[in-house]
């Protein structure tokens, strides 16, 4: 008996009590159970979250008229805050439509967003085309990865997702600067004809303008834009005038209205020409303009900052110089600013040289010329001519013809930048952006069909990039799953 006992089965363990927080959603027919912990997550204001409440009132399973394999993706991004791998069976546009629905938007971007952009480990995930005139004039992108394009005298906005928004007609027949100075409201300028525009997207009417006029002055009139930016209150326009007089609109953003004119000149001299390039510098509270210009005898143009306030210039240089590193006769073929490291970089027209300056530390010669660090890239820096430059999250992109390089800070700390540069806080490194040693040569010959780098801006994790003669801009993202090592 003891030893039947003993072999007797032992009775089965007690079922778990049921989950209070349990809830049940039948969603297109097909049955989910999930906690209204895990709906809540998706924020007090989507529909989620209201459901979860409502859930909890009622023990029959709440139907959902949505499909459900799309449902199941996003249930399981607010369990686990990513994105699973059946997610891939549905394009970008659907996973938006579906999160927009269950107000879940923010959640799915997050999760989408690509990793912070590493210029040694990009490469062009799409390209961008409107659906006509596709060959792009003036880009702009948004901290938030959505871009505007335009084409002829058209707007294209694309948002986070690369999916196309709205596209707005203006009033040129080709737009060359553009600028988003709200969310909806752009800013638009045309080198053939006169004033800034500004259009809003959510209605796609025309809001207001700035004409420069002096009363005072006949020969001011029909002036043209050749640049844009914007502070938090103001925006920037750099206007110019068939007499070649010019000079920078300071606009009011609630108003639109003329706030001020700064810095007007004649243009009849490379020094004194409209200003090709904006770029407002926060933390200084400086606006920074430059000019460039491409004649019989080489390239030659001038850099300024104005401070916003008092409107007056604090700093200037203009190229060909005579300092010890300004190298006479090799004057810049681009400048831009990195408002974040507080350093205005430049190309040399001839060598394709980098040179940088501390915009802390400007003087009569500020530049130091960065070094190749890279012994792999060879002697590539040479003939800067057509170089475009735009600096972008710590780093320094640079076009040069159809190929893009980077300068990207190395780790390295304390040590010299260049020539007559120690004290400097870093060292940057120059590598091809997704460009093999082995495929140089094959690159090399296929740059004419892949058509010259004219214009790139940054946007979120993104960097979007336009050739001449080619429709659509690229776009440039880091892998995931790569790891960045920079070259020594």
């Amino acid at each position: 008996m003891e030893n039947g006992d003993s072999n007797a089965a032992a009775p089965p363990p007690p079922l778990p009590p049921p989950n209070p927080d349990s809830i049940k959603l039948n969603v297109g027919g097909k049955l989910f159970e999930t906690t209204a912990s895990t709906l809540r997550s998706a924020g007090p204001d989507s529909l989620l979250s209201a459901l979860s409440s409502r859930a909890a009132q009622d023990p029959n399973p709440i139907f959902i008229d949505r499909d459900p394999d799309v449902f199941s993706v996003i249930l399981s991004l607010l369990r686990t805050d990513r994105l699973p791998s059946t997610a891939l069976r549905f394009s970008k546009h659907d996973l938006a439509d579906e999160a927009i629905y269950y107000g879940v938007d923010s959640r799915l971007r997050s999760a989408m967003s690509p990793p912070p952009l590493a210029g040694i480990d990009a490469s062009v995930v799409a390209t961008i085309r409107p659906a006509s005139d596709g060959f792009p004039s003036a880009l702009f992108a948004h901290p938030d990865g959505s871009v505007w394009i335009a084409h002829g005298g058209q707007i294209s906005s694309y948002d986070w997702n690369l999916s196309h928004s709205a596209t707005i007609r203006t009033h040129f027949d080709d737009v060359t600067s553009i600028h988003r100075v709200w969310p909806e409201i752009a800013a638009a300028g045309s080198e053939s004809a006169a004033g800034l525009h500004f259009y809003d997207f959510s209605s796609g009417l025309h809001v207001g303008a700035a004409h420069w006029n002096d009363p005072t002055d006949p020969r001011i009139y029909k002036a043209w834009v050749t640049a844009v930016a914007d502070s938090p209150g103001s925006v920037y326009a750099a206007f110019e005038c068939p007499h070649r007089e010019n000079c920078i609109l300071e606009v009011d953003k609630s108003t639109l209205q003329i706030a001020s004119v700064l810095g007007r000149q004649p243009g009849s001299s490379t020094k004194h020409m409209a200003a090709g390039k904006l770029a407002w510098l926060p933390e200084m509270g400086l606006l920074a303009g430059s000019a460039v210009m491409c004649g019989a005898f080489g390239y030659s143009g001038y850099i300024r900052l104005w401070d916003a306030r008092s409107g007056k210039v604090v700093w200037e240089t203009s190229e060909p110089g005579s300092g010890r590193s300004s190298r006479y006769g090799d004057s810049f073929a681009d400048v831009d600013a990195d408002a974040d490291s507080s350093r205005l970089f430049k190309v040399c027209s001839k060598s394709g040289d980098l040179g940088m300056a501390d915009l802390r530390k400007l003087g009569d010669d500020p530049w130091v010329y960065l070094r190749e660090k890279n012994p792999g890239m060879g002697n590539t820096a040479s003939d800067g001519g057509t170089s475009v430059l735009r600096c972008y999250q710590g780093q320094v992109f640079v076009g040069r013809e159809g190929d893009l390089e980077v300068w990207s800070r190395a780790a390295a700390a304390g040590a010299c930048d260049g020539e007559g540069g120690a004290g400097e806080e870093g060292m940057y490194r120059r590598n091809y952006v997704n460009r093999a040693e082995a495929a140089a040569a094959a690159e090399k010959a296929a740059e004419s069909e892949r058509g010259v780098i004219r214009r790139m801006d940054g946007g979120g994790n993104r960097l979007f990039v336009s050739r001449e003669g080619v429709e659509g801009v690229e776009v440039w993202e880091s892998s995931r799953f790569a790891v960045v090592v920079p070259a020594l």
